[in-house]
């Protein structure tokens, strides 16, 4: 079984690495952009009644 899985990761390393760097770079992508966010300055928006 274990052997299986060692030539699998042999066979498949690069697929493995690429994989794995698409989702590292998602993940702090999303989280730069999210602490980015919550630092703006921004105006509140005021919704008022046209009645």
């Amino acid at each position: 079984m274990l052997t299986k899985l060692k030539d699998f990761v042999k066979i498949h390393f690069n697929d493995i690495l690429i994989f794995i760097a698409i989702i590292l770079i998602s993940l702090f992508s999303f989280a730069m952009g999210y602490i980015i966010s919550n630092y703006q300055e921004k105006e509140l928006i005021k919704i008022e009644s046209m009645e």
